[in-house]
Protein backbone atom coordinates (compact mmCIF):
# COMPACT_ATOMS: atom_id res chain seq x y z
CA UNK A 1 0.00 0.00 0.00
CA UNK A 2 2.76 2.46 0.92
CA UNK A 3 4.54 2.23 -2.44
CA UNK A 4 1.26 2.78 -4.29
CA UNK A 5 0.38 5.73 -2.09
CA UNK A 6 3.79 7.34 -2.67
CA UNK A 7 2.85 7.52 -6.34
CA UNK A 8 -0.20 9.62 -5.44
CA UNK A 9 1.94 12.58 -4.35
CA UNK A 10 2.16 15.17 -7.16
CA UNK A 11 5.16 17.31 -8.07
CA UNK A 12 5.23 20.66 -6.23
CA UNK A 13 7.20 23.81 -6.93
CA UNK A 14 6.91 25.58 -3.57
CA UNK A 15 5.40 25.47 -0.11
CA UNK A 16 1.87 26.60 0.63
CA UNK A 17 1.13 29.67 2.71
CA UNK A 18 -1.71 30.02 5.17
CA UNK A 19 -4.31 31.29 2.70
CA UNK A 20 -3.59 28.50 0.22
CA UNK A 21 -3.79 25.79 2.89
CA UNK A 22 -7.12 27.07 4.19
CA UNK A 23 -8.56 27.51 0.68
CA UNK A 24 -7.57 23.96 -0.30
CA UNK A 25 -9.15 22.57 2.84
CA UNK A 26 -12.36 24.52 2.17
CA UNK A 27 -12.51 23.15 -1.38
CA UNK A 28 -12.10 19.59 -0.12
CA UNK A 29 -14.90 20.07 2.42
CA UNK A 30 -17.20 21.37 -0.31
CA UNK A 31 -16.28 18.71 -2.88
CA UNK A 32 -16.55 15.79 -0.46
CA UNK A 33 -19.34 17.01 1.77
CA UNK A 34 -20.71 13.48 2.08
CA UNK A 35 -17.65 12.32 4.04
CA UNK A 36 -15.95 15.51 5.25
CA UNK A 37 -16.84 18.55 7.30
CA UNK A 38 -14.87 21.67 8.10
CA UNK A 39 -15.16 23.23 11.52
CA UNK A 40 -13.49 25.97 13.48
CA UNK A 41 -11.66 24.71 16.55
CA UNK A 42 -10.19 27.99 17.81
CA UNK A 43 -8.68 31.37 17.07
CA UNK A 44 -5.04 32.41 16.79
CA UNK A 45 -3.52 35.19 18.89
CA UNK A 46 -3.96 37.64 16.00
CA UNK A 47 -7.54 36.59 15.30
CA UNK A 48 -7.06 33.98 12.55
CA UNK A 49 -9.64 31.14 12.51
CA UNK A 50 -8.13 27.71 13.19
CA UNK A 51 -9.89 25.11 11.06
CA UNK A 52 -10.02 21.32 11.20
CA UNK A 53 -11.22 18.98 8.45
CA UNK A 54 -12.87 15.85 9.85
CA UNK A 55 -13.06 12.97 7.37
CA UNK A 56 -14.67 9.55 7.67
CA UNK A 57 -16.40 7.73 10.50
CA UNK A 58 -13.99 5.03 11.54
CA UNK A 59 -13.81 3.41 14.96
CA UNK A 60 -10.46 5.01 15.79
CA UNK A 61 -9.60 8.70 15.79
CA UNK A 62 -6.47 10.28 14.35
CA UNK A 63 -5.29 13.87 14.84
CA UNK A 64 -2.83 15.30 12.32
CA UNK A 65 -1.67 18.91 12.40
CA UNK A 66 0.76 20.96 10.38
CA UNK A 67 3.00 23.94 11.24
CA UNK A 68 3.53 23.30 14.97
CA UNK A 69 6.70 25.29 14.28
CA UNK A 70 6.00 27.93 11.65
CA UNK A 71 9.31 27.49 9.82
CA UNK A 72 8.36 23.88 9.00
CA UNK A 73 5.95 24.02 6.05
CA UNK A 74 6.38 20.49 4.66
CA UNK A 75 3.62 19.40 7.02
CA UNK A 76 1.08 21.83 5.61
CA UNK A 77 1.36 20.20 2.20
CA UNK A 78 1.38 16.73 3.78
CA UNK A 79 -1.78 17.51 5.73
CA UNK A 80 -3.76 18.61 2.67
CA UNK A 81 -2.47 15.67 0.60
CA UNK A 82 -3.55 13.27 3.34
CA UNK A 83 -6.93 14.99 3.47
CA UNK A 84 -7.35 14.77 -0.29
CA UNK A 85 -6.53 11.05 -0.41
CA UNK A 86 -8.70 10.17 2.57
CA UNK A 87 -11.60 12.11 1.07
CA UNK A 88 -11.24 10.69 -2.43
CA UNK A 89 -10.56 7.01 -1.72
CA UNK A 90 -13.24 5.07 0.19
CA UNK A 91 -11.12 1.91 0.11
CA UNK A 92 -8.23 3.71 1.81
CA UNK A 93 -10.57 5.07 4.49
CA UNK A 94 -11.96 1.60 5.06
CA UNK A 95 -8.54 -0.07 5.28
CA UNK A 96 -7.27 2.43 7.84
CA UNK A 97 -10.46 2.50 9.91
CA UNK A 98 -10.14 6.03 11.28
CA UNK A 99 -12.06 9.21 11.72
CA UNK A 100 -9.42 11.75 10.69
CA UNK A 101 -9.11 15.23 12.20
CA UNK A 102 -6.70 17.23 10.04
CA UNK A 103 -5.51 20.75 10.90
CA UNK A 104 -3.45 22.11 7.99
CA UNK A 105 -1.90 24.99 9.95
CA UNK A 106 -2.01 25.32 13.73
CA UNK A 107 0.16 28.50 13.86
CA UNK A 108 -1.00 30.82 11.08
CA UNK A 109 0.44 33.95 12.71
CA UNK A 110 3.96 32.56 12.81
CA UNK A 111 3.66 30.88 9.43
CA UNK A 112 2.93 34.18 7.71
CA UNK A 113 6.28 35.47 9.01
CA UNK A 114 8.06 32.70 7.06
CA UNK A 115 6.18 32.95 3.77
CA UNK A 116 8.92 35.08 2.19
CA UNK A 117 10.98 31.96 1.44
CA UNK A 118 8.17 29.47 0.64
CA UNK A 119 8.40 29.89 -3.13
CA UNK A 120 12.20 29.60 -3.30
CA UNK A 121 14.82 29.50 -4.59
CA UNK A 122 15.61 27.18 -1.70
CA UNK A 123 18.96 28.55 -0.60
CA UNK A 124 20.10 28.86 2.98
CA UNK A 125 20.48 32.60 2.54
CA UNK A 126 16.90 33.22 1.39
CA UNK A 127 15.63 30.92 4.10
CA UNK A 128 17.60 32.66 6.85
CA UNK A 129 16.71 36.16 5.67
CA UNK A 130 12.98 35.34 5.91
CA UNK A 131 13.11 32.97 8.89
CA UNK A 132 11.00 33.11 12.03
CA UNK A 133 10.76 30.67 14.93
CA UNK A 134 9.04 31.75 18.15
CA UNK A 135 10.49 31.77 21.62
CA UNK A 136 9.64 28.57 23.53
CA UNK A 137 6.76 30.20 25.42
CA UNK A 138 5.18 31.13 22.07
CA UNK A 139 5.56 27.74 20.36
CA UNK A 140 2.29 25.85 19.95
CA UNK A 141 4.10 22.51 20.24
CA UNK A 142 5.68 23.36 23.61
CA UNK A 143 3.00 25.27 25.53
CA UNK A 144 0.86 22.50 26.97
CA UNK A 145 0.41 22.58 30.77
CA UNK A 146 3.47 21.43 32.70
CA UNK A 147 4.41 21.13 36.37
CA UNK A 148 7.66 19.57 37.58
CA UNK A 149 10.00 20.48 40.43
CA UNK A 150 10.37 24.29 40.23
CA UNK A 151 8.69 24.52 36.82
CA UNK A 152 5.04 25.45 36.48
CA UNK A 153 3.57 26.45 33.14
CA UNK A 154 -0.07 27.27 32.49
CA UNK A 155 0.15 30.17 30.01
CA UNK A 156 -1.46 28.04 27.33
CA UNK A 157 -1.66 29.74 23.93
CA UNK A 158 -5.04 29.96 22.19
CA UNK A 159 -3.70 27.70 19.43
CA UNK A 160 -2.52 25.15 22.00
CA UNK A 161 -5.89 25.31 23.75
CA UNK A 162 -7.56 24.48 20.42
CA UNK A 163 -5.37 21.38 20.12
CA UNK A 164 -6.04 20.41 23.72
CA UNK A 165 -9.79 20.52 23.10
CA UNK A 166 -9.39 18.48 19.90
CA UNK A 167 -7.30 15.84 21.67
CA UNK A 168 -9.69 15.67 24.64
CA UNK A 169 -12.74 15.41 22.35
CA UNK A 170 -11.29 12.65 20.15
CA UNK A 171 -8.95 10.70 22.49
CA UNK A 172 -6.91 9.74 19.44
CA UNK A 173 -5.42 6.32 18.85
CA UNK A 174 -2.84 8.00 16.61
CA UNK A 175 -1.50 11.54 16.39
CA UNK A 176 1.05 13.14 14.11
CA UNK A 177 2.69 16.50 14.73
CA UNK A 178 4.21 17.45 11.36
CA UNK A 179 7.71 18.82 11.90
CA UNK A 180 10.79 19.08 9.74
CA UNK A 181 14.47 19.94 9.99
CA UNK A 182 16.74 21.83 7.61
CA UNK A 183 19.91 20.09 6.36
CA UNK A 184 21.00 16.45 6.61
CA UNK A 185 18.83 13.35 6.55
CA UNK A 186 15.52 11.87 7.70
CA UNK A 187 14.82 10.79 11.27
CA UNK A 188 11.74 10.07 13.36
CA UNK A 189 10.36 10.30 16.89
CA UNK A 190 7.87 7.85 18.35
CA UNK A 191 6.17 8.38 21.69
CA UNK A 192 6.89 4.79 22.69
CA UNK A 193 9.03 1.89 21.41
CA UNK A 194 7.40 0.03 18.52
CA UNK A 195 10.13 -2.22 17.06
CA UNK A 196 8.06 -3.60 14.18
CA UNK A 197 7.72 -0.06 12.80
CA UNK A 198 11.43 0.68 12.61
CA UNK A 199 12.25 -1.09 9.32
CA UNK A 200 9.12 0.32 7.73
CA UNK A 201 9.96 3.91 8.67
CA UNK A 202 13.61 3.48 7.65
CA UNK A 203 12.57 1.97 4.33
CA UNK A 204 10.43 4.94 3.23
CA UNK A 205 13.27 7.46 2.70
CA UNK A 206 15.46 4.66 1.32
CA UNK A 207 12.82 3.97 -1.33
CA UNK A 208 12.85 7.67 -2.26
CA UNK A 209 16.63 7.95 -2.32
CA UNK A 210 16.90 10.09 0.83
CA UNK A 211 19.56 9.51 3.52
CA UNK A 212 18.78 8.65 7.11
CA UNK A 213 20.31 11.01 9.65
CA UNK A 214 22.66 9.15 11.99
CA UNK A 215 24.50 12.13 13.46
CA UNK A 216 23.98 13.89 16.77
CA UNK A 217 20.46 13.74 18.27
CA UNK A 218 18.78 17.06 18.94
CA UNK A 219 19.68 16.75 22.63
CA UNK A 220 22.13 14.45 24.43
CA UNK A 221 19.48 12.91 26.67
CA UNK A 222 17.24 11.74 23.81
CA UNK A 223 16.90 7.94 23.70
CA UNK A 224 17.81 6.25 20.42
CA UNK A 225 15.45 3.37 19.59
CA UNK A 226 17.06 2.36 16.30
CA UNK A 227 18.92 3.93 13.40
CA UNK A 228 17.43 7.43 12.88
CA UNK A 229 14.51 6.61 15.21
CA UNK A 230 14.23 8.17 18.67
CA UNK A 231 11.79 8.10 21.55
CA UNK A 232 10.21 11.47 22.09
CA UNK A 233 12.00 13.13 25.00
CA UNK A 234 9.93 14.34 27.90
CA UNK A 235 10.10 17.86 29.27
CA UNK A 236 11.02 16.32 32.62
CA UNK A 237 14.13 14.82 30.98
CA UNK A 238 15.04 18.20 29.50
CA UNK A 239 14.63 19.82 32.90
CA UNK A 240 16.77 17.20 34.67
CA UNK A 241 19.51 17.37 32.06
CA UNK A 242 19.76 21.15 32.24
CA UNK A 243 19.78 20.98 36.04
CA UNK A 244 22.56 18.37 36.05
CA UNK A 245 24.61 20.53 33.65
CA UNK A 246 24.42 23.55 35.93
CA UNK A 247 22.07 25.46 33.62
CA UNK A 248 18.86 27.08 34.82
CA UNK A 249 16.17 24.61 33.70
CA UNK A 250 13.49 27.29 33.90
CA UNK A 251 15.03 28.93 30.84
CA UNK A 252 15.50 25.68 28.95
CA UNK A 253 11.88 24.48 29.24
CA UNK A 254 8.51 26.16 28.90
CA UNK A 255 5.47 23.92 28.70
CA UNK A 256 4.91 20.30 27.74
CA UNK A 257 4.49 18.84 24.25
CA UNK A 258 1.41 17.73 22.31
CA UNK A 259 2.57 14.11 22.50
CA UNK A 260 2.95 14.27 26.26
CA UNK A 261 -0.55 15.70 26.59
CA UNK A 262 -2.07 13.01 24.33
CA UNK A 263 -0.29 10.19 26.16
CA UNK A 264 -3.04 10.20 28.82
CA UNK A 265 -5.25 8.54 26.18
CA UNK A 266 -2.67 5.92 25.15
CA UNK A 267 -2.05 7.79 21.90
CA UNK A 268 0.84 6.71 19.67
CA UNK A 269 2.44 9.93 18.42
CA UNK A 270 4.72 10.24 15.39
CA UNK A 271 7.04 13.10 14.51
CA UNK A 272 8.88 12.79 11.20
CA UNK A 273 11.83 15.15 10.75
CA UNK A 274 12.85 15.84 7.16
CA UNK A 275 15.45 18.23 5.76
CA UNK A 276 14.98 20.65 2.88
CA UNK A 277 18.54 19.88 1.82
CA UNK A 278 19.93 16.33 1.82
CA UNK A 279 23.56 15.77 2.72
CA UNK A 280 25.11 12.35 2.19
CA UNK A 281 27.38 12.93 5.20
CA UNK A 282 24.33 12.78 7.48
CA UNK A 283 24.32 8.97 7.31
CA UNK A 284 28.08 8.31 7.12
CA UNK A 285 29.27 6.22 10.06
CA UNK A 286 32.94 6.13 9.07
CA UNK A 287 35.39 7.72 11.52
CA UNK A 288 36.08 11.42 10.94
CA UNK A 289 39.48 13.08 11.26
CA UNK A 290 38.57 14.64 14.59
CA UNK A 291 37.92 13.29 18.06
CA UNK A 292 34.41 13.48 19.43
CA UNK A 293 35.48 15.61 22.39
CA UNK A 294 37.35 18.04 20.14
CA UNK A 295 34.28 18.24 17.91
CA UNK A 296 32.11 19.23 20.87
CA UNK A 297 34.64 21.86 21.95
CA UNK A 298 34.79 23.31 18.46
CA UNK A 299 31.01 23.53 18.36
CA UNK A 300 31.03 25.21 21.77
CA UNK A 301 33.43 27.87 20.49
CA UNK A 302 31.17 28.69 17.54
CA UNK A 303 28.07 28.87 19.71
CA UNK A 304 29.83 31.05 22.28
CA UNK A 305 30.83 33.56 19.58
CA UNK A 306 27.25 33.61 18.28
CA UNK A 307 25.80 34.12 21.75
CA UNK A 308 28.21 36.99 22.42
CA UNK A 309 27.26 38.79 19.20
CA UNK A 310 23.52 38.41 19.77
CA UNK A 311 23.78 39.50 23.40
CA UNK A 312 26.11 42.41 22.67
CA UNK A 313 23.86 43.71 19.89
CA UNK A 314 20.75 43.45 22.08
CA UNK A 315 22.47 45.30 24.93
CA UNK A 316 23.42 48.22 22.68
CA UNK A 317 20.01 48.66 21.02
CA UNK A 318 17.52 47.67 23.73
CA UNK A 319 17.03 51.17 25.10
CA UNK A 320 16.19 52.47 21.61
CA UNK A 321 13.78 49.74 20.50
CA UNK A 322 10.16 50.85 20.47
CA UNK A 323 8.47 47.69 19.17
CA UNK A 324 8.06 44.33 20.89
CA UNK A 325 8.18 42.38 17.65
CA UNK A 326 8.06 38.57 17.57
CA UNK A 327 11.59 38.67 16.08
CA UNK A 328 12.88 40.59 19.09
CA UNK A 329 11.09 38.34 21.60
CA UNK A 330 12.52 35.28 19.89
CA UNK A 331 16.06 36.68 19.90
CA UNK A 332 15.80 37.52 23.58
CA UNK A 333 14.98 33.86 24.22
CA UNK A 334 17.46 32.19 21.87
CA UNK A 335 20.50 34.34 22.73
CA UNK A 336 20.70 32.99 26.33
CA UNK A 337 19.95 29.49 25.02
CA UNK A 338 22.99 29.72 22.72
CA UNK A 339 25.04 30.96 25.67
CA UNK A 340 24.10 27.93 27.81
CA UNK A 341 25.00 25.27 25.24
CA UNK A 342 28.82 25.71 25.22
CA UNK A 343 29.14 24.84 28.91
CA UNK A 344 27.03 21.73 28.39
CA UNK A 345 29.22 20.73 25.43
CA UNK A 346 32.42 21.22 27.38
CA UNK A 347 31.11 19.02 30.20
CA UNK A 348 30.30 16.31 27.69
CA UNK A 349 33.71 16.68 26.02
CA UNK A 350 35.49 16.12 29.35
CA UNK A 351 34.16 12.61 30.02
CA UNK A 352 36.18 9.54 29.07
CA UNK A 353 33.66 8.37 26.47
CA UNK A 354 34.34 11.50 24.40
CA UNK A 355 37.92 10.45 23.65
CA UNK A 356 36.77 8.26 20.75
CA UNK A 357 36.87 9.41 17.10
CA UNK A 358 33.76 11.20 15.89
CA UNK A 359 31.84 9.80 12.95
CA UNK A 360 31.45 11.73 9.72
CA UNK A 361 27.73 12.03 10.47
CA UNK A 362 28.42 13.48 13.92
CA UNK A 363 30.90 15.94 12.46
CA UNK A 364 28.34 17.03 9.88
CA UNK A 365 25.55 17.56 12.41
CA UNK A 366 27.76 19.36 14.95
CA UNK A 367 29.27 21.72 12.39
CA UNK A 368 25.97 22.37 10.67
CA UNK A 369 24.25 23.23 13.94
CA UNK A 370 26.57 26.24 14.27
CA UNK A 371 25.71 27.34 10.72
CA UNK A 372 22.01 26.78 11.38
CA UNK A 373 21.91 28.75 14.62
CA UNK A 374 23.94 31.62 13.15
CA UNK A 375 21.55 31.94 10.22
CA UNK A 376 18.38 31.44 12.25
CA UNK A 377 19.04 33.76 15.14
CA UNK A 378 21.23 36.27 13.36
CA UNK A 379 18.55 36.55 10.70
CA UNK A 380 15.76 37.12 13.21
CA UNK A 381 17.69 39.84 15.04
CA UNK A 382 18.39 41.50 11.70
CA UNK A 383 14.66 41.41 10.91
CA UNK A 384 13.95 43.02 14.30
CA UNK A 385 16.36 45.86 13.54
CA UNK A 386 15.02 46.22 9.99
CA UNK A 387 11.56 46.65 11.48
CA UNK A 388 12.70 49.50 13.70
CA UNK A 389 14.28 51.28 10.73
CA UNK A 390 11.15 50.66 8.64
CA UNK A 391 8.94 52.52 11.12
CA UNK A 392 11.32 55.45 11.27
CA UNK A 393 13.15 54.52 14.45
CA UNK A 394 16.62 54.45 12.90
CA UNK A 395 18.56 55.80 15.85
CA UNK A 396 22.37 55.91 15.55
CA UNK A 397 22.74 52.83 17.75
CA UNK A 398 20.19 50.83 15.76
CA UNK A 399 21.63 51.86 12.40
CA UNK A 400 25.22 51.12 13.46
CA UNK A 401 24.41 47.73 14.96
CA UNK A 402 22.19 46.81 12.04
CA UNK A 403 24.99 47.56 9.57
CA UNK A 404 27.53 45.55 11.58
CA UNK A 405 25.18 42.59 12.02
CA UNK A 406 24.19 42.67 8.34
CA UNK A 407 27.83 42.35 7.28
CA UNK A 408 28.50 39.47 9.68
CA UNK A 409 25.24 37.76 8.76
CA UNK A 410 26.08 37.83 5.05
CA UNK A 411 29.49 36.31 5.80
CA UNK A 412 27.77 33.56 7.79
CA UNK A 413 25.39 32.88 4.89
CA UNK A 414 28.28 32.66 2.42
CA UNK A 415 30.19 30.33 4.73
CA UNK A 416 27.19 28.05 5.22
CA UNK A 417 26.52 27.86 1.48
CA UNK A 418 30.17 27.07 0.72
CA UNK A 419 30.58 24.51 3.50
CA UNK A 420 27.64 22.35 2.43
CA UNK A 421 27.51 19.66 -0.22
CA UNK A 422 23.77 19.32 0.32
CA UNK A 423 21.26 19.17 -2.51
CA UNK A 424 17.71 20.52 -2.52
CA UNK A 425 15.18 17.70 -2.11
CA UNK A 426 12.13 17.73 -4.41
CA UNK A 427 9.11 18.67 -2.30
CA UNK A 428 7.26 15.66 -3.68
CA UNK A 429 9.73 13.37 -1.86
CA UNK A 430 9.42 15.31 1.39
CA UNK A 431 5.64 15.14 1.40
CA UNK A 432 5.76 11.51 0.30
CA UNK A 433 7.99 10.55 3.22
CA UNK A 434 5.73 12.20 5.79
CA UNK A 435 2.57 10.89 4.17
CA UNK A 436 3.76 7.29 3.98
CA UNK A 437 5.00 7.44 7.58
CA UNK A 438 1.56 8.64 8.71
CA UNK A 439 -0.16 5.74 6.96
CA UNK A 440 2.31 3.20 8.33
CA UNK A 441 2.13 4.33 11.96
CA UNK A 442 -1.64 4.94 11.88
CA UNK A 443 -2.25 1.43 10.56
CA UNK A 444 0.03 -0.05 13.21
CA UNK A 445 -1.60 1.93 16.02
CA UNK A 446 -5.14 0.84 15.15
CA UNK A 447 -4.06 -2.79 14.98
CA UNK A 448 -2.42 -2.57 18.40
CA UNK A 449 -5.48 -0.87 19.92
CA UNK A 450 -7.89 -3.65 18.87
Amino acid sequence: MLVDELESVPAMDGFAGVDELVATTQRLAAEYSDVARLRRIGTSRLGEPLVCLTVGSGEHHAVVFGMPHPNEPIGGLTAVHLARRICADPALRERLGYTWHIVPCIDPDGTRLNEGWFEGPFTRTLYARNFYRPAASEQVEWTFPFAYKRAYFDQVLPETLALMRLIDDTRPTFMCSLHNGEVGGVYYYLSRPEPSLYPVLQGIPAHLGLPLDTGEPEAPFIRRLDTAIYQTASTEEAYDYAESAGVDPLHEVAGDSSGAYASRYGTLTLVSELPYLADKNAGDQRPAKIGYGDLLRTQALGLRELAWLLTDTLEHVSDDMVTDSPFLRATRYFAPMCASLPEMNERRAAVAEASRPATVAEQHSCEDLVHMFRLRYGGMLLRALDGEVAIGNGTPAIRFRRAALSETFQAWCDEAEEASSAETIPIKKLVGTQYAAILAVASHASTRRK
